[in-house]
């Protein structure tokens, strides 16, 4: 054993431990999807008059915008999608808490600076602003802290943006135990923002979500591209706002319709069936390359479980959701992983029948098919990225799922293949004891 291969196999074992410890480490669960254990199915109607035109466009803007809420939950592979002209179904696996999925995905999140000038407006009023599109969560009913005279003209207040000029937004933890929102601009209306806070030094810039004030700082520097929302946030408010923030606000208002919880669209026993036909599969595969390839395929094996432990603990890591596709992108990866040992050992064999010593047929073989094993997973990744892309573009999470997982398992198999097995073969093949001349014993030939 060479200095380098122990190296290897020192890394091979501390990777695999740790891939050990993500399958057995009881915070990181296997996720799954709608058809392996059902959740919860929010039905969403647009809530403005009947006489008032939706558009389609407006409509699958929303879907959009609600596909990113839910992932960015944790809820991936969600179903979302459009009913009819003024509907949105949206259909979530297994989450946690229900009551802040519903709230997200049915908020606007109207976020508005607006010019209050000389006025402190208190948190929780009702104000109106020169934007006139975009929701009201609350009534507009004279009094909170203002008296008649400063009622009038504070009631209408001059926008100077809206969340549409947000390029990013993230919840945050001051050092002092308090929770705000901190934000960036878009470019062009960094300038604005500049000139704006430059020009008004100690008036008030207050800030708004759907007609309802957060915050009403008094403006004491020049601000350019970035800046906080500040109010009485517990750590949920400000991820939430946040997130709402970060992806923008819904075209049209949207009412909660119905709810319910569903079932998996597998049953039980469809779910069974699908395990052990996997396990069949694995097996069947494990056993043709031991009595195929002999010694070799004996190590090849110990490899395809080493990509095996390391998928699910990419999996549970990260974390993916298990649906049926995405189990299918898995397995189907595992049929590359064989692939890639199955042209190593071919080409070792053609070495070994020219008259090539084991260690030179181990040299060869490996060099020479790696370029077939890059080219091929190359292209695969390719075809994940284009699945991905139109998954995510049309509202098909399945696809999405199916590609995220044959991704990583190409990219697992290729570490697999050209490190565990090689340094496999390397260490045990590559001795040479007389036991190691063996041929057929090793390699079948």
């Amino acid at each position: 054993m060479t200095r380098r291969d122990f190296g290897w196999l020192v890394l091979i074992i501390l990777i695999v431990a740790a891939a050990l410890w993500v399958v057995q480490n009881p915070d990181y669960p296997i996720m799954r999807g709608l058809d392996l254990q059902g959740g919860l199915q929010v039905l969403l109607e647009a809530d403005v008059p009947p006489e008032e035109e939706v558009t389609l466009d407006q409509m699958d803007a929303a879907r959009q915008i609600i596909d990113r809420r839910v992932n960015a939950l944790g809820v991936t592979e969600p179903l979302v999608q459009t009913e009819g002209d003024r509907r949105i179904l949206v259909e979530l696996p297994g989450i946690d808490n229900p009551d802040e999925a519903i709230a997200l995905i049915q908020e606007t999140a109207l976020l508005e600076f607006v010019d209050s000038g000389n006025t402190p407006l208190p948190e929780g009023m009702c104000v109106r602003t020169t934007h006139d599109e975009g929701p009201s969560r609350c009534e507009f009913a004279p009094g909170q802290e203002l008296t008649e005279e400063e009622l009038e003209p504070a009631f209408q207040f001059e926008t100077i943006l809206t969340g549409a000029a947000l390029r990013e937004a993230s919840a945050e933890r001051t050092e002092f135990g308090e929770f705000l929102v901190t934000f960036a601009l878009q470019p062009e209306a960094a300038d604005l923002f500049e000139n704006y806070t430059r020009e008004n030094q100690g008036q008030f810039l207050t800030i708004v979500l759907d007609k309802e004030v957060i915050s009403s700082p008094r403006i004491s520097a020049t601000i350019r591209d970035s800046g906080t929302i500040t109010g009485d946030f517990d750590l949920e408010e400000a991820q939430r706002l946040a997130l709402q923030l970060r992806f923008g606000s819904l075209p049209v208002p949207l009412r909660i319709e119905s709810t319910r919880q569903i079932g998996a669209t597998l049953g039980e026993q469809s779910i069974e069936a699908s395990i052990r036909a996997g396990a069949i599969g694995l097996m069947v595969v494990l056993l043709f390359m031991l009595l195929y390839y002999r010694l070799a395929g004996g190590l090849a094996d110990i490899a395809l479980l080493v990509y095996a432990v390391l998928n699910v603990a990419v999996f549970m890591f990260i974390p993916i959701t298990l649906t049926l596709p995405a189990i299918t992108g898995f397995l189907l990866s595992t049929g590359m992983a064989v692939d890639a040992n199955v042209l190593v050992f071919e080409r070792m064999k053609e070495e070994i029948r020219k008259g090539a010593t084991m260690r030179e047929a181990i040299a060869t073989g490996f060099d020479r098919a790696w370029t077939s094993i890059r080219d091929s997973n190359i292209a695969t990744l390719v075809i994940c990225l284009i699945l991905w892309v139109f998954g995510r573009n049309f509202g098909a999470s399945t696809v999405q799922g199916f590609a995220y997982t044959l991704a990583i398992g190409v990219m697992i198999s290729m570490f697999t293949a050209v490190f565990v097995t090689r340094t496999l073969v390397r260490i045990v093949l590559g001795r040479s004891s007389r036991w190691t001349r063996n041929k057929k014993l090793l390699l079948g030939v």
